[in-house]
């Protein structure tokens, strides 16, 4: 039984303004018209393989159901980690939901891959697949060592044994080097670039856990076991997880066991980990530039150009980075975008909001788009997926109007229910009791405009919802 386990729970800094917090990069189509998420399961098609785990941050739930549905994939189960405690916990979380319902004699193997990652040839993935399960059936530890094809000063490495195998036993893991170490790495023919994949059975990986990191496993116990079902979804205790170390699979099991092996993996794999090497992934054109959206280039050279909404034109620009969305306008030397990271973390010292969220915010129920605001008023583009419905709810400082622009909406207000067709509207008094449906079969957009002296999205008091989300503002 092979089960993957789907690792969702990065934030993905070094690619702001696309990747946010709340809306991190493996929920973006960044190479392709599917997301990193979804493309990461696709990549298991011809694999015998159960639904996924996925193991993501709380925040980023319906996100995940979302996009598994879109892809038509039904998962083991999606657990939710209330605090972040880096791979070695988050897999611990996932053999201990594998091994539910299992008789004592089962061990199921665990194909363990980061969300956010690029693969280009599939065929050389599962073959490296294939071979890591022999292994693995065996007992060992698998890990992927990527084939470096230059000196990469951004990864870690791995040195495999001086001999040959399908999979060689590992010498030691090396931390990120600097470029005369990467070429000495690279030339060498014994160092991989490590994927952060991974590959063993569930209890074998508990008893290496058991033996090097006791507590972390006890910790992880102790939160699943006090775990609750929230809709389809597995919610860890948070007081018993947040007692939990945090330690990368590395560092806790990798580097301590003795039955740690590396299998070669050459499939044009990157971790699209910057702006950079985003812009390397992708096909360019003859001028080395890769642009996206409505872009006008002139005498510009290696750049990638990037627009969501609005025009985006350079004239005489090399080697830079140019993002346009649609609250932020990021511009940087492709040599520098590994200060992108440094930058989201002075605005969020500044309590930027861009740092976190999109002007356009995805809820279970669709999504709203803050279109205009002032002092008093703010205007949004509400899209309500069909069948779907936002809670019953009221707010204490603001007064709505809904305008529908397209598709059937079931209005409640107070005592009464009614419907609104396209160009037709209704007012929502301050402090009424009020919900919007959609009963149709395409899309509902409403344009909202809210008026008030305070329009926050915590100002919202659910009496009833069909996501389980009373007493939050997500």
């Amino acid at each position: 039984m092979l089960i993957p386990v789907i690792l969702s729970g990065g934030a993905g800094t070094r690619l702001w303004p696309l990747s946010r917090e709340l809306y991190p990069k493996q929920f973006l189509p960044l190479v392709g018209e599917i997301t990193m998420l979804q493309d990461t399961i696709r990549r298991l098609d011809g694999l015998d393989a159960k639904g996924p785990i996925v193991v993501c941050n709380e925040n980023h739930r319906f996100i995940v159901a979302e996009q598994l549905r879109q892809h038509v994939v039904t998962p083991t189960a999606i657990v939710l980690e209330p605090v972040g405690r880096n791979t070695a916990p988050a897999v611990a979380i996932a053999a201990l939901a594998a091994l539910k319902g299992q008789p004592a004699s089962a061990d199921p193997l665990l194909l363990v891959l980061p969300a956010d990652h690029l693969l280009r040839d599939v065929g050389a993935f599962q073959a490296a697949i294939r071979v890591g399960i022999e292994s693995a059936k065996a007992g060992k530890l698998v890990t992927f060592g990527v084939i470096p094809d230059k000196p990469e000063v951004g990864y870690g490495y791995i040195r495999r044994a001086a001999i040959e195998a399908s999979a060689y036993p590992i010498e030691e893991f090396v931390e990120k080097p600097d470029v005369v170490k990467a070429q000495e790495y690279v030339a060498s023919g014994q160092y991989f670039w490590n994927s952060g994949m991974f590959l063993f059975g569930a209890r074998r990986y508990l008893r290496e856990l058991e033996l090097h990191a006791p507590q972390m496993l006890a910790s992880c116990r102790a939160a699943y076991s006090a775990s609750s079902g929230d809709l389809d979804f597995t919610r860890l205790s948070t007081e018993e997880f947040s007692r939990c170390p945090s330690d990368s699979i590395d560092y806790a099991v990798m580097e301590k066991t003795r039955d740690a092996v590396v299998v070669p993996l050459d499939a044009g794999w990157s971790d699209v980990g910057s702006w950079s090497s985003l812009h390397e992934s992708l096909d360019a054109d003859s001028d080395g530039n890769v642009l996206r959206g409505d872009v006008i280039v002139e005498d510009s050279s290696g750049c990638y150009l990037y627009s969501s909404e609005r025009l985006v034109a350079t004239v005489g620009l090399q080697d830079h980075v140019v993002i346009e969305t649609k609250d932020a306008v990021l511009v940087a030397p492709k040599a520098r975008v590994q200060e992108v990271k440094a930058l989201v973390n002075k605005l969020k010292q500044l309590g930027r909001s861009e740092t976190s969220l999109h002007r356009e915010v995805f809820r279970p129920w669709g999504s709203y788009d803050s279109v205009d605001g002032g002092a008093r008023f703010q205007v949004k583009r509400l899209t309500v997926n069909p069948g779907a419905q936002l809670s019953l709810q009221m707010h204490h400082h603001r007064a709505e109007h809904w305008i529908v622009v397209s598709g059937t909406a079931k209005i409640t207000c107070n005592e009464k229910v009614f419907f609104l067709s396209e160009n037709e509207s209704t007012y929502i008094p301050l402090g009424a009791t009020h919900r919007i449906e959609n009963p149709g079969k395409v899309p509902l957009h409403v344009i909202e405009v809210q008026s008030g002296s305070y329009l926050g999205e915590d100002d919202i008091v659910r009496f009833e919802d069909t996501y389980g989300r009373q007493g939050t503002n997500t």
